[in-house]
């Protein structure tokens, strides 16, 4: 890390993916997106019109040169630090941990632990089956497809931070089937796993019965992947 913070690598991190970007304005786009900045809030910001912010975006400008990528950027972070640095801390965690930002949302620590009942209800969740311990000390919301796909085994454990008593929040699930799978090869489990995307009644007919062998509660929910994520930065 060579002490650099998390805002500083976060900047490197977004300069680097836009610069080197097929498609700069989409890229851009992304990160504006990703961090609930409007176009008018990111040219005011600026000191510029809106337009020249959607000209980037859209491609009708021509590809912004290192200068004002990093303007941009720096503009982001800006915005993000006076709403009190959510996004900054969120992303600092996923790439202190070792992870790329499409692989892993949020991976956060809490100060105490909570109830188990408390995650769930901020995530809209509801409980499948209940497992052996009902309290948790941190989250890991996961895309279940990229790292079922790109991590192994024990990049697969390091989902875990500093601790198992955690929830581990797979996204973009359509039965449960391979996360459930892959959870069986790691050891030990977590203290609950959350499938995101689906509904109960199309979840893996086994899927109960893993949890139950492994211990962990297992939760399904349906709620807005963004909603999701910024209620989950209300959670200390």
């Amino acid at each position: 890390m060579g002490g650099r913070g998390p805002k500083r690598e976060l900047a490197e991190k977004i300069a680097g993916e836009i610069t080197l970007s097929d498609d700069p304005g989409a890229t851009l786009r992304k990160w504006r997106t990703d961090f609930d900045v409007s176009q008018t809030d990111l040219a005011a910001e600026l000191e510029v019109s809106s337009s020249v912010i959607s000209d980037y975006e859209s491609g009708r400008r021509e590809s912004p040169g290192i200068g004002v990528v990093r303007r941009l950027v720096e503009g982001l972070l800006s915005i993000d630090e006076r709403r009190g640095g959510g996004r900054i801390r969120q992303y600092g965690r996923v790439l202190s941990a070792g992870f790329e930002s499409d692989v892993v949302y949020d991976l956060r620590e809490y100060a105490t632990s909570m109830p188990l009942s408390r995650f769930y209800s901020t995530i809209d969740a509801t409980e499948v089956t209940s497992g052996t311990t009902d309290q948790i000390s941190g989250h890991t919301v996961i895309d279940s497809i990229e790292a079922i796909t790109r991590l192994s085994s024990e990049e697969f454990f390091r989902l875990y931070g500093q601790s198992t008593n955690r929830a581990l929040v797979f996204t973009g699930v359509t039965r449960g089937e391979s996360p459930l799978v892959a959870l069986r090869v790691v050891n030990p489990t977590p203290n609950a796993v959350v499938l995101h995307g689906l509904e109960e009644d199309d979840l893996w007919d086994h899927a109960r019965d893993l949890a139950r062998i492994d211990g962990y509660s297992l939760a399904i929910t349906t709620a807005p992947l963004e909603e999701m994520l910024e209620k989950l930065v209300t959670l200390e």
